[in-house]
């Protein structure tokens, strides 16, 4: 407990401090700054395996399925990967939201920081009803890897180019008549007052759009990492981490996303294989280094067939001309 306690201060301190100090003012997040966060986020994630090596050595935290330490590690960075992977199609999303409700970009950091406070309390009760229920009810664990199976193959058949629209969604529709909406942005204000009236401002419907979808994301993310293990403290921080290294991998990423769209198919890859674990873990046991590798070989796959492909389509637009 005394662990969990210290995990959950240190991530407020830091959200504390990154509200508070490094981004007291808003501000536009160059590609360059995101790029600095994104590998210091990527590095602590990876420095954290070694704190799990070490607490799951020293039985400082509660092992339940008796975990050795290395064992431990690799299925934390496992679980990170995944969630990492996983977190690309929702960066697709938030730059739709953002757009719709045209949040301006120095302001666009401010609703993410309080979109993530609230997907970590969402995702901390989603990962502590999967763990009793897997434990409690052994079959769920063949539900949640057919729910993969599925989702995997309707993303992968699934031909029509229906996009999300934010405006038209049940959220956007249901928030207007439970609070009245003003299209008016007043700086980093979530509602702004007119007329006697308090309404809510772009930032705040943006903020709840993009936290109903990661709810939403969430429900493929949280069974693909229990399928890895049902750990609660290695599925609660491989999540963490990857949700905290979310927001600068958006501002890294949001100016290029078109150049890493087969990465579509290396989420495919990795929901196909997590489901298929799951489905098979009576019959086969698969050791910790191959699930490991497999996602890590697919995601390179795909930033790299994504990157090669861009650039040849980038060349024979040149040569049309």
């Amino acid at each position: 407990m005394i662990v969990w306690i210290l995990f959950l201060i240190a991530i407020l301190l830091f959200l504390a401090l990154d509200l508070g100090v490094f981004n007291k003012t808003p501000h536009i997040i160059s590609s360059k700054e995101a790029g600095k966060w994104t590998a210091v986020w990527v590095a602590l994630s990876f420095m954290f395996s070694g704190v799990i090596y070490w607490l799951y050595g020293t039985n400082y935290i509660a092992n339940p399925d008796h975990l050795k330490p290395a064992t431990a590690a690799i299925k934390f960075i496992t679980g990170y990967l995944i969630e990492l992977s996983l977190s690309v199609d929702n960066i697709f999303v938030i730059a739709v939201i953002f757009s719709a409700f045209k949040i301006p970009k120095k302001y666009q950091h401010r609703v993410l920081f309080w979109g993530i406070l609230g997907a970590i309390i969402f995702r901390g009760a989603m990962i502590y009803f999967g763990v009793l229920l897997i434990n409690k009810f052994a079959w769920t664990t063949y539900l949640f890897g057919a729910f993969l199976i599925y989702t995997a193959m309707r993303m992968l058949f699934d031909n029509e180019d229906e996009k999300f629209e934010p405006k038209k969604s049940f959220v956007y529709k249901s928030l207007k008549k439970i609070v009245p909406v003003s299209n008016h942005i007043d700086k980093e204000h979530f509602f702004v007052k007119r007329r006697h009236i308090t309404a809510a401002t772009p930032l705040f419907v943006a903020l709840v759009v993009i936290e109903v979808m990661d709810v939403v994301f969430a429900l493929d993310s949280v069974p693909a990492i229990l399928a890895i293990t049902s750990d609660p403290f290695l599925v609660f921080s491989s999540n963490i981490f990857a949700i905290l290294g979310l927001r600068s991998m958006y501002f890294f990423l949001a100016n290029m996303l078109e150049r890493f769209s087969y990465l579509e198919y290396s989420l495919i890859a990795i929901l196909s294989f997590v489901g298929l674990k799951m489905l098979l873990h009576d019959f086969i046991e698969l050791p910790e280094w191959v699930s490991l590798a497999f996602i890590a070989v697919s995601l390179v796959a795909g930033i790299i067939v994504s990157l090669k492909i861009n650039k040849e389509e980038i060349n024979e637009e040149d040569n049309e001309f």
